[in-house]
């Protein structure tokens, strides 16, 4: 098992990377003094891990009821939200209590935030089952819920107790899912590592064959960068921004097509490729350094063609509803070579919709996803 630390004084917190963690020993290390606590999960997880993570832990003394929730980012909801509150209302739970995230990263980020509104505040846990959850969601405690206008509009930062990573389980995904994650690891070469970005290309086919030292340490090298942006930025003031390259895009596509039809992963994927092709532009990336990206992204099964039927105009309405939006000027996140990028502000809605359209010239991709 390896161990990372995200250092933020008195709300520090571990990141235990491994295969066949022992959910129960591992908490109580964490949540000393705490017995009641409420796994939240899905309808698709619950029948894969609740049973053994629930005997883990009791065996390690801890009482623990369930709260099970529909699976997928459209129910990533206030109704989603007030079900576990629910949840922990009919169980008597107090202050006293702690939360488990068991699942990707909506499971996540709806837990975190009832955890961090619940009597004002309890403890919570992350058990991610996805590896973009173990990648990204699970570290760094944002927290939220999606508004019909934009994605994770409503939420808190609120860090966890501890972060557990069980590569064990990303054996149960299907490739999209493995897919969509392996966007947030190339994500991390693109934004701050050539050298990643170059292991990436070399190891890639490793991540879909569940090669388990290939996974854990992509889910390491990503963790790492993660905790050490957090660790600069906790709320996003500077740097911490960076991690959303693609994501402003991103976001956009996903309340276009609705809340679930693309993956958050495929979404980012296909925002990368727009900032690779602004940035492109503009003259800070090389020609080579976008088709590299462009193949890496293909390779791991990822759209790169803009959906049929969005045009510019749709992500700029969109993106008007993005949180890095200030004083009315959407932000980008824009590689400036590969391994490095920066946010920008002066980017003009000419700009962004001259290189959505020659994205879109390349072609369109199937808005069903799954049926690819």
């Amino acid at each position: 098992m390896e161990t990372l630390s995200v250092s933020l004084k008195e709300r520090s917190y571990p990141i235990q990377i491994g295969a066949g963690l022992d959910y129960g020993s591992l908490l109580c290390k964490v949540l000393q003094k705490l017995k009641d606590v409420m796994v939240v999960t899905n309808e698709t997880i619950a029948p894969l891990y609740l049973d053994a993570v629930t005997k883990s832990l009791e065996q390690a003394g801890f009482l623990v009821r369930s709260c099970i929730l529909r699976d997928g980012e459209r129910y990533k909801t206030v109704d989603s939200f007030m079900q576990i509150h629910t949840a922990l209302l009919e169980a008597g739970y107090g202050r006293d209590c702690a939360l488990v995230a068991l699942g990707g990263g909506v499971v996540g980020d709806m837990t975190g935030f009832a955890a961090s509104t619940y009597q004002r505040g309890v403890p919570y846990v992350q058990l991610p089952t996805t590896l973009l959850a173990m990648v990204d969601s699970s570290v760094g405690g944002k927290t939220a819920i999606n508004h019909p206008l934009g994605k994770n509009m409503i939420g808190t930062f609120y860090q966890p107790k501890a972060v557990l990573c069980d590569i064990e389980v990303l054996k149960t995904l299907p490739e999209r899912e493995i897919a969509a994650g392996m966007a947030e690891v190339i994500k991390y070469g693109i934004m701050e590592s050539r050298d990643f970005f170059a292991y990436l290309k070399e190891q890639a086919d490793k991540v879909f064959a569940f090669e388990s030292q290939t996974l854990i340490t992509v889910v390491r090298s990503c963790c790492e960068s993660k905790a050490r942006v957090v660790n600069e930025d906790e709320q996003e003031h500077g740097r911490r921004a960076l991690l959303n390259l693609g994501h402003t895009f991103g976001h956009a596509v996903e309340a276009f097509l609705g809340f679930g039809t693309w993956l958050h992963g495929e979404a980012v994927s296909l925002g990368m490729v727009i900032a690779a092709a602004l940035a492109r532009k503009r003259g800070y990336l090389s020609a080579q350094d976008e088709q590299d990206i462009i193949e890496l992204l293909t390779r791991c099964h990822l759209p790169v063609l803009i959906p049929e039927g969005m045009q510019a105009e749709d992500f700029l309405k969109l993106m008007r509803h993005d949180k890095k939006v200030r004083s009315g000027v959407i932000r980008y996140v824009l590689p400036t070579r590969l391994g490095d990028s920066a946010v920008f502000a002066d980017v003009t809605d000419a700009e962004v919709a001259e290189v959505i359209a020659s994205c879109a010239s390349r072609g369109h991709a199937a808005v069903k996803r799954g049926q690819n």
